[in-house]
């Protein structure tokens, strides 16, 4: 079996993935076909089998793990398999941490570290609202494995708590340069911005939307988390419950990317740019993992540009 990633045009796909995603369509011609997303611990890859009822095309579900056999082709400067072969495979026949995908950094370490940036949070009701989160153990373990995103950045066990960290650091770095920035508010704001997605998307295997994630979205769920858990805290000035609420609400930076509001405070703005920096990077670092191409690789659709290897 080849990893995702290691699959190219023009490769053969033959080996146990787990089997994302399968739902039944049709061409325009009215024929049917199956469209299927393979995953394994490096990626994910868009698949179709335009023969569903063919005798080698065996009985499988979203969420089993399938042997299939097919050809890599590209088609929209992207990636796709036309399998043509796919059996349900048994329970002794693959180990799932070869299937789902994993921070490439150590998670304990990772999560120490938030903590040591969370205990520099003066502010004390700042200070309890952080540790009623991050020292909660039920909190603390969904947050640990929690995914950032379905499918662009930090699509993976741990990638919730990467960004999140990653975005602090960021944060606290501006407030090293720019001494106007209220520390204590923007990094819990940086550390809490994203806390919504653990209710936006469900944990891997699955790593899909929710319903509140459908119906709500992760900014209106982190809000609602943070002024929530800001109530159960004596005396927490409500003023900045308002402010942090706000930085949360306004972490997309525009309306047209999901804010419901644009930030108003000096905080909101620099935790928005420290958010786009981080998932801008980050998407582009995995288009550049997931194509071993040289020179240019094409449109990218997360980046809305053409975008090249140095």
């Amino acid at each position: 079996m080849k990893y995702i990633k290691d699959l190219g045009e023009g490769s053969k796909i033959q080996g146990i993935y787990f089997c994302k995603s399968k739902t039944m369509t049709e061409t325009k011609n009215g024929k049917p076909y199956e469209n299927v997303i393979l995953q394994d611990k490096t990626g994910v890859l868009d698949s179709k089998v335009w023969e569903p009822y063919s005798p080698a095309i065996g009985e499988y579900e979203s969420g089993d793990y399938i042997e299939v056999t097919g050809d890599v082709i590209v088609y929209s400067n992207a990636l796709q398999a036309k399998l043509y072969r796919i059996r349900k495979c048994d329970e002794y026949e693959y180990d799932p941490a070869d299937y789902m995908p994993v921070s490439k950094k150590n998670i304990d370490e990772m999560y120490t570290e938030l903590l040591a940036l969370a205990d520099t949070v003066q502010e004390v009701h700042l200070k309890a609202l952080l540790d009623g989160f991050f020292r909660n153990d039920d909190f603390a373990g969904s947050f640990r494995n929690a995914s950032a995103a379905k499918t662009i950045h930090h699509g993976f066990i741990g990638g919730l708590l990467e960004h999140s960290l990653s975005v602090a650091k960021l944060c606290s770095n501006m407030c090293e340069n720019y001494s106007i920035l209220n520390r204590d508010l923007l990094i819990t704001a940086a550390l809490l911005h994203d806390v919504g997605k653990i209710k936006e998307i469900a944990p891997f295997p699955e790593n899909d939307y929710t319903d509140d994630g459908q119906l709500l979205g992760h900014i209106y769920l982190g809000a609602q988390m943070v002024g929530e858990k800001a109530s159960e805290i004596v005396d927490f000035p409500a003023e900045l419950s308002r402010e942090l609420q706000h930085c949360i609400l306004a972490h997309h930076g525009e309306l047209e990317y999901g804010s419901p509001k644009k930030p108003a405070l000096i905080e909101a703005l620099a935790l928005s740019m420290a958010d786009n920096l981080d998932a801008k990077i980050e998407t582009f670092t995995e288009q550049l993992e997931n194509n071993d191409r040289k020179g240019w690789l094409g449109y990218c659709k997360f980046l809305d540009s053409n975008i090249r290897r140095t």
